[in-house]
């Protein structure tokens, strides 16, 4: 009884993972404010500075951080992006827990599923 439900478990998790595939974007997002090129503007004089300006950074293939700047029209759907990597890490890291145990059930002699 106890395997068919992880085996349940695992479909599930599997049918998520393929969801948040379809929308992950990989990275972090910071907000950053500036003061802008205009010397007589308030940011210049104290006042608050232009922003926030989402970025989204990332360790690239050459083991550097790199990353880009998202525009406004962008913003909702980057961050919606970002939210479902970070699940679909943790939905990665579920199906590797029953895997582990399903292997080990299997060396110990129990059903595979």
């Amino acid at each position: 009884m106890a395997a068919k439900r992880k085996s349940e478990a695992r479909t599930e998790l599997l049918a998520e993972i393929g969801r948040l595939a379809d929308l992950a974007i990989f990275g972090t997002l910071s907000e950053t404010y500036r003061t802008c090129g205009s010397p007589g503007c308030h940011c210049h004089r104290g006042g608050p500075k232009h922003g926030p300006h989402l970025n989204v950074s990332y360790r690239g293939d050459n083991g550097k951080t790199t990353g880009y700047y998202v525009p406004k029209a962008a913003e909702v759907d980057i961050r919606a992006g970002i939210m479902a990597w970070q699940e679909l890490q943790d939905r990665l890291r579920q199906l590797a827990e029953l895997t582990k145990e399903q292997v080990l059930r299997c060396a110990k002699g129990g059903k595979a599923q």
